[in-house]
């Protein structure tokens, strides 16, 4: 994978100005107004690199509205035109449309091919500047300049990482609905550049996993009278390891988050357990030992902790326990139960997906079992990840289109935590089972 060079050009000194701290947004709030941007067409010297900076610029609005922190401002309000992006902006016709931040780029071709993509993020009511940066990258890698571009513009105003510079791994579906072919495919967050990584013609594959540190997938595998079992993928090589031969079912993997272990339900006898192999040693150890069914383990950002999902109390729910299998302790009470737990990278909430009176919810809840906040509900949503810094989920969902109400095509969705930032993400057919990369090196 092409590497992106970064280059700061101007530190952001600006931040602990009064000027900074009047835009800056608290996203930690229940109710955020979107804050009014303006974001001219990247500059260019000559054609090729003028078509580059409203490409460019497509790509961060795109972003940018998507969060719904932000409100971009129609272009055809603009009264000023950019020249430069080293000139002082006219900032009293930027106020006049109600514009509270101005972003100023331009995208040069340097001598070696590559393109440099700079930017300016200024302050529209104090007439001060409150970060600049650039990118040095190939031409053909412009996309990732412009969603580096857009993380910047998300931490520079909220003061956290942004999550635009990431990719998803899903279950793309296609096929009949009794004979489904199910391969694994990666496209970027905004559903461009979809690439399929299996074909799904000798296997099904279920519940892909990114590791936090490396470029690996783990998924589940069905193949034909086998049980299934766990897999490693090797996104740059596209090489396939099973992770033990083992006679019962393995599923439901998730990586540890230093990225050494692979945390998995085991099936044996009849009953499934949560199971923690090493992938060094390949070493097995088990963490449940319980005649109800444990599944679905996720490990806390620390290490520290696991939760996952029994039916112990007579209804699926969520548990938590350390992460060597002591403590074991109940932290869902509603009715209906609850599944698919998976740990916020920020280590605040567990999202999950909750099934009650036929409608299913994707929801959050605080470790120690306090704060349960439904997000989502719907005739099938299933399945959440957690964007890398935190603040978005994104799931799949089924919608009730046959006429005697089953289910139609599967789609992925993200929501952000007040619920109100509901958005469909664009996939190429049918997808189910995502999961959210961290940020890109």
């Amino acid at each position: 994978m092409k590497k992106l060079l970064i280059i700061l050009l101007a530190a952001i000194s600006a931040a602990a100005t009064p000027a900074f701290a009047r835009v800056t947004i608290d996203i930690t709030q229940g109710n955020v107004d979107p804050m009014p941007v303006a974001a001219p067409n990247f500059l260019g010297a000559d054609e090729q690199t003028q078509g580059l900076g409203r490409d460019i610029t497509g790509v961060i609005i795109n972003d940018l509205d998507r969060s719904g922190l932000f409100s971009v401002i129609d272009q055809r309000a603009y009264i000023e035109k950019p020249e430069s992006v080293n000139a002082r902006p006219r900032f009293a016709d930027w106020r006049i449309i109600n514009a509270q931040v101005l972003i100023v780029g331009e995208v040069e071709e340097l001598s070696d091919g590559r393109i440099q993509v700079s930017t300016r993020i200024w302050d529209v009511y104090s007439d001060e500047q409150l970060a600049a940066v650039a990118f040095k990258t190939p031409a053909d890698n412009w996309r990732r300049a412009a969603h580096k571009v857009a993380d910047f513009v998300y931490k520079t105003l909220t003061g956290e990482d942004g999550y635009f510079d990431t990719r998803l791994v899903f279950v793309h579906e296609t096929g009949p609905k009794e004979k489904k072919v199910k391969r694994l495919m990666i496209m970027d967050q905004d559903g461009a550049n979809p690439i399929p990584l299996t074909d799904g013609l000798n296997y099904q594959v279920l519940t892909p996993r990114f590791s936090p540190t490396q470029q690996q997938i783990t998924y589940m595998a069905l193949f034909d009278n086998r049980p299934g079992q766990v897999y490693l993928f090797n996104i740059e090589t596209g090489e396939q390891e099973q992770l033990g031969t083992f006679r019962g079912m393995t599923f439901a993997p998730r990586f540890s988050p230093d990225g050494r272990a692979v945390l998995m339900s085991m099936e044996r006898n009849g009953n499934s357990d949560i199971f923690n192999m090493d992938l060094s040693t390949r070493r097995l150890t088990r963490l449940t030992d319980n005649p109800a069914i444990d599944v679905s383990p996720t490990m806390s950002p620390d290490g520290g902790r696991i939760a996952f999902t029994s039916d112990r109390g007579g209804s699926q729910q969520i548990y938590t326990m350390n992460a060597d299998g002591s403590n074991q302790k109940r932290i869902t009470f509603g009715q209906g139960n609850y599944q698919t737990p998976v740990w916020s990278p920020r280590g605040d909430l567990v999202a999950f997906t909750r099934i009650y009176q036929g409608r299913f919810y994707i929801g959050v809840v605080r470790p120690d079992g306090s704060g349960e906040r439904l997000l989502t509900e719907s005739f099938l949503d299933e399945g959440p990840t957690w964007s890398p810094n935190g603040r978005v989920i994104l799931f799949y969902r089924q919608t009730p289109t046959r006429r005697d109400g089953s289910g139609g095509d599967s789609q992925l969705w993200s929501v952000d935590l007040t619920g109100r930032n509901l958005r469909r993400v664009r996939t190429p057919g049918e997808a189910s089972d995502p999961a959210w990369s961290p940020l890109l090196p």
